[in-house]
């Protein structure tokens, strides 16, 4: 049998807490954990309404407690918000509409596995973000200076165009391993928590 996955569910309010705990606790894919018990190896679920200071002071949290697996659950986010939820450590976003179980099941599978998911629409803006940003910053042709890379950065536009590991290895010609190894080496370099982060970062910093 599959080994389940750990997740710990928590949200700004306990009726949504409860709801979520009911939507996931029968799924063969899923045990539930409490807070004490979160390990670098558990996701964990975020829930709120929008995201304001007190929502991003948890995720800093969570962040800080070990926690690189984070999915956020909201009623409602725009590309301003979405840098900072991904840079607070955040690897998957769903709005509360479309947070069906087995769409919970989804992306915590995919979180597992160190994938970052995005609602196509957000997706979308934060890749004509990285196109504004592009056009006004000046040619950079020589990325080493940056501190990443031409393998790097490119990896990293992928991540950002929503390719998944095996995807970027195709293109690239590159083994899922050697994807995988590059990704934790810009991760650890940077102290980033996940993949995600590490295209907020090279984004904000102009890197890519």
């Amino acid at each position: 049998m599959p080994t389940r996955i750990p997740v710990y569910i928590h949200a700004e309010d306990p009726i949504s807490e409860a709801g979520l705990e009911a939507t996931l606790k029968s799924r063969p894919e899923v045990i539930l954990v409490g807070e004490d018990t979160i390990d670098d190896a558990s996701v964990v679920i975020e829930a709120a309404e929008g995201l304001d200071e007190a929502t991003l002071r948890t995720l800093r949290h969570l962040s800080r407690k070990g926690c690189r697996r984070i999915i956020l659950v909201i009623g409602s986010l725009d590309e301003s918000g979405l840098l900072s939820v991904i840079e607070a450590g955040v690897c998957a976003v769903v709005r509360r509409a479309e947070a069906t179980a087995p769409r919970l099941a989804q992306l915590i599978v995919g979180a597992a596995a160190g994938e970052g998911t995005l609602p196509p629409d957000l997706l979308g803006r934060l890749l004509q973000q990285i196109g504004r940003l592009q056009r006004q910053a000046p040619a950079r042709m020589d990325l080493h200076l940056t501190g990443l890379s031409d393998r790097e950065a490119e990896i990293l536009r992928l991540v950002a165009d929503g390719y998944d590991t095996r995807k970027i290895a195709t293109r690239l010609c590159y083994s899922e391993r050697t994807v995988k190894n590059v990704l934790h080496d810009i991760t650890s370099r940077f102290q980033l928590r996940n993949r995600s982060q590490a295209v907020a970062y090279a984004l904000r910093e102009g890197l890519i």
